[in-house]
């Protein structure tokens, strides 16, 4: 038993050490570049999976190990570690920080808990609707980035209102009613102590009834089940709580993830799908921003759906009774709780004026994302055909981003002889509360990803994969497209999605001429398996921003990301057999494909 527990105590360590060398008869034994990538891929994903190690720790490994194995060198794999994704993410971090510095995430917040009601189901529902659109046309990772401090302080109001209706049920119970307490405003991670302060609620006498009236609720279900007042619905509540914010964090990353498939930019591997098949195939003027928004609209709409039930059943139960119960009245607690965060919006008064300068520079981010390239009308970028795709999403993001480290955070103020009285010059953030927000973790963890891209690309991995695959002509179509998006999906939550569409593009596309299939056959539902990185933290950016909040952890990814895996697979595979066939005549060989002579062994 001693034994036990020492291995039990040191396992982590046990795995770190194990693991390479365990797998370490891979390249000795094989003595190919291929089985080198694959040797570092492995280990790494381990890592990943197990936290043997620390995420970003697991990260750098190929940084030391592609150039030992003489894959890659170092300059060339630490070249992999900042691209452009990271100032992209500098640039709305910016935006992040000035949002919860100045608590207007607080007050959109409480708005929306207002409006859609305390529910978590609902509010759910909402907010993945949200983050689906606005992943529609922005990067998923900002829509993820702008979305999740709003959902932070709606899950921090919903439960802090709830504790409150606690707090007067206990002073119901004790005879009085305690008319002013205090609520912590520690409302998001980038809050320093500095942005922190102590308010106080007022409660009346109708908050004092409905107290009461939660307080005799909760007495009658106790002396029904006979247990003892105090010990009733910590637990539970406790494991509620939980699951809200579990919920609403991977309502986010998923959404964005998910609502990029809509459009052709909506994400990164939509958009290189196209430069591929649009390079391989000129003679085709079949994918454009309409074809790809109507083939995949109803995908996505059915996708979130699903993903939202399941979301709900997983963590919190989905009482379907309740929630579509017609004319259903508040129950006293809902009512207590709806009442508490009305008087904390009350207390935030009218904007103040970083709030509204943040606002504007918020919308008109939104609004250069959106207007770059939109596909379906010339964008702001082609005010420069010289410098063609030199401008990103990111360039957007940085310029608004050193606004406010410019813009003051105080305008002049007018004293009572009417004289402007000037305040020392403070820009709307400063460094130090940039780096307290900014997630370096996530930019070291997506680098990881591209390096181990770069290296499965120039060890010629990807090439022996696709030798691999050669075999599957002779299987029935459906099962070839089901197989080549169950490989994409395993790949993609380990390897970039932009990696793993551009190494699965070139072998997908000659394996369909080959077998006399339409190509779109099978890289349209390659192409939107490649965004299903749903399972892990670090298998794209949006999970890693969502799993930096610390209300998950990895096995809670997985668990739910699996789910929706499925889902996703399963969706995919409907559409392709039904709805999107005669949008692009599927079953037909294309003139534009090359005429391969090859029977057609698929069985059709």
């Amino acid at each position: 038993m001693r034994i036990l527990s020492y291995l039990l105590v040191y396992r982590r360590f046990l795995l770190i050490v194990l693991t390479p060398l365990l797998l370490l008869p891979l390249p000795l034994i094989i003595k190919t570049k291929e089985a080198e990538c694959a040797y570092t891929l492995f280990v790494v994903a381990i890592f990943w999976l197990t936290e043997a190690l620390p995420l970003a720790v697991s990260a750098l490994l190929p940084a030391f190990m592609f150039p030992l194995f003489g894959i890659m060198e170092s300059k060339e794999v630490a070249s992999a570690y900042f691209k452009d994704f990271h100032l992209l993410l500098i640039g709305v971090i910016c935006l992040a920080t000035s949002i919860e510095k100045w608590n207007f995430h607080k007050r959109v917040a409480l708005r929306m808990v207002m409006l859609v009601g305390v529910n978590p189901a609902w509010l759910t529902l909402g907010f993945m609707v949200s983050c689906a659109f606005l992943s529609m046309w922005l990067s998923n990772t900002s829509a993820a980035a702008m979305v999740m401090p709003i959902v932070e302080a709606v899950a921090q109001q919903i439960i802090r209102a709830e504790g409150e209706a606690d707090a007067l049920e206990m002073s119901c119970s004790n005879g009085s009613i305690n008319p002013a307490l205090e609520l912590d405003e520690n409302i998001g991670e980038c809050e320093s102590g500095d942005w922190k302060e102590k308010q106080v609620n007022g409660y009346d006498n109708d908050v004092g009834s409905i107290v009461c009236t939660i307080e005799k609720e909760n007495e009658k279900e106790k002396e029904q089940q006979n247990v003892p007042p105090d010990e009733t619905g910590t637990k539970s509540r406790e494991d509620k709580n939980s699951g809200i914010f579990k919920v609403m964090c991977l309502c986010v990353a998923y959404s964005a993830t998910i609502g990029g498939l809509t459009t052709i930019t909506g994400t990164s591997t939509n958009l290189i799908f196209a430069e591929h098949f649009n390079t391989r195939y000129p003679a085709c003027q079949c994918i454009n921003f309409g074809s790809w928004f109507i083939l995949s609209i109803p995908i996505t709409v059915i996708i979130l759906l699903l993903s939202w039930v399941w979301l709900q059943w997983l963590f919190l139960g989905f009482d379907f009774k309740n929630m579509f119960k017609c004319g259903k009245t508040k129950t006293a607690r809902e009512e207590a709780s709806a009442q508490v965060i009305q008087e904390e919006y009350k207390k935030l008064g009218p904007m103040s004026y970083p709030e509204i300068v943040t606002l504007v520079l918020f919308i008109l981010m939104t609004l250069l994302w959106f207007t770059r390239e939109p596909g379906f009308i010339p964008g702001w970028s082609s005010l420069f055909p010289k410098y063609k795709g030199y401008a990103t999403d990111s360039t957007t993001a940085l310029v608004i981003g050193l606004l406010f480290f410019i813009i003051p955070a105080k305008t002049f103020s007018r004293t009572s002889n009417g004289e402007n009285t000037a305040f020392g010059y403070t820009p709307l953030i400063t460094w130090k509360e940039f780096q307290s927000c900014m997630p370096w973790e996530i930019a070291i963890l997506v680098g990881g990803g591209f390096a181990l891209a770069d290296g499965c690309e120039v060890s010629k991995l990807s090439e022996w994969v696709a030798s691999k695959l050669t075999p599957l002509g002779s299987l029935p179509l459906w099962l070839i497209i089901l197989i080549s998006c169950l490989i994409v999906t395993s790949v993609t939550e380990v390897a970039s999605n932009p990696a793993t569409i551009t190494i699965f593009l070139p072998i997908l596309a000659p394996l369909a001429e080959a077998i006399h299939v339409n190509p779109l056959f099978i890289l349209i539902p390659a192409t939107l398996c490649t965004s299903f990185a749903f399972l892990l933290p670090v298998a794209n950016p949006a999970n890693a921003i969502v799993f930096s909040y610390g209300h998950l952890t990895v096995m809670d990814m997985v668990k739910a990301g699996l789910g929706i895996n499925i889902i996703g697979v399963a969706v995919v595979m409907l559409a392709i057999m039904t709805w999107i066939v005669p949008i692009f005549n599927l079953y037909t060989y294309p003139s534009w494909a090359p005429n391969i002579a090859s029977a057609n062994s698929t069985g059709l």
